[in-house]
């Protein structure tokens, strides 16, 4: 049985279907088809960030005890990845847990909402670093109010405010 290329077809790498990283554009980004993968847009780039780990499980619990409050108390919307969030034009990522005051109940959108007013990221081996760098600083730039860094290892969630354009720590909380 003769190949493709031997019937004169020429087979296009998957990767000539798309653009280059550094030039994907919102519309590129959101033109692409469902996946079960957290793909994030960062100046130009797609990201994908490793898969979950069994931080999963410390999510789920983070999202069921603050959805109850929020719900309890009518404050707002509480949403967990893999839900799109624009930092800024350009800068798409996905927050493992995110809250939006009712407030600011505008900025709940699809295909995807604007910037949160709480940011929660769960660690894990493969998003310390981001976690702890890249994502701290643009959150503070995107003006998210609080952001909270949860350590399964060590059992804390780190809570940070936004004070000025730049993130204060509030205290670090254990069991």
């Amino acid at each position: 049985m003769a190949t493709a290329e031997q019937r004169g077809h020429r087979l296009a790498p998957v990767a000539e279907l798309f653009p280059p990283q550094g030039q994907w554009t919102e519309a590129d980004y959101f033109a692409l088809s469902e996946t079960n993968r957290y793909v994030e847009l960062s100046e130009g780039c797609l990201l994908m960030p490793p898969h979950p780990t069994c931080t999963q499980s410390v999510l789920q619990r983070l999202f069921l005890r603050l959805q109850a409050f929020v719900e309890a108390h009518g404050l707002g919307i509480v949403c967990f990845a893999p839900l799109p969030v624009r930092l800024w034009p350009g800068k798409i990522r996905e927050p493992d847990l995110f809250f939006i005051d009712r407030a600011h109940a505008d900025r709940i959108g699809e295909p995807v909402c604007g910037v949160p007013d709480l940011v929660a990221e769960v660690l894990s081996p493969g998003t310390r670093e981001v976690d702890r760098g890249e994502k701290f600083f643009e959150y503070a730039r995107a003006g998210v109010r609080e952001y909270w860094i949860v350590d399964p290892e060590s059992r804390t969630i780190e809570v940070y405010v936004l004070r000025g354009h730049v993130y204060e720590p509030l205290g670090k909380f254990g069991p």
